[in-house]
């Protein structure tokens, strides 16, 4: 009986062993894990800041303002809506828990007829807004690389813009 006492005791305790290396593993492994963008970022009341100070940038762009169709879209979207999405949609692409729910970046845009000016001038706010808020060099690469993915959806080609 003693022989098996100790037997249990030696199977419990490499039980306990093999959980606890387990455990170990997992924190080791959870520790290993880089934050996201999202997290690096502040979260979502952080991009609400930044984009709340960014879109009241572009509102009073003059390069924008000076394109009829952006300055019509303006008239039509509320501003509080158009941060809500740009938020929403940040937060999405950079790893965060938000969904964003509005329409395509190609959809939204496509009758802006917005030029390759105007693009670098929004892509000038934005940098701007970055440095107000002091975000990292790396924090604004990516983002600036997440936004530049969307060019070819937003900024029409010339012989399309030349119809307005």
């Amino acid at each position: 009986m003693r022989i098996e006492l100790a037997r249990v005791r030696t199977m419990v305790l490499a039980a306990v062993m093999v959980i606890m290396a387990g455990a170990a593993t997992d924190t080791a492994m959870a520790q290993v894990t880089p934050p996201s963008l999202y997290e690096r970022l502040g979260g979502a009341y952080s991009i609400a800041t930044v984009v709340d100070d960014f879109i009241e940038r572009l509102l009073v762009n003059a390069t924008l303002n000076a394109n009829p169709a952006i300055n019509e879209a303006r008239k039509r979207v509320q501003k509080a809506g158009l941060k809500f999405h740009v938020t929403a949609m940040v937060c999405e692409v950079s790893g965060g828990p938000c969904k964003y729910t509005g329409r395509a970046m190609k959809e939204s845009h496509q009758h802006l007829n917005i030029t390759q000016a105007e693009w670098d001038a929004m892509v000038v706010d934005f940098k701007a807004t970055l440095n107000k808020f002091k975000v990292p060099q790396r924090e604004q690469q990516e983002l600036i690389t997440i936004v530049g993915s969307t060019r070819n959806d937003i900024v029409r080609s010339s012989s399309s813009v030349s119809q307005r």
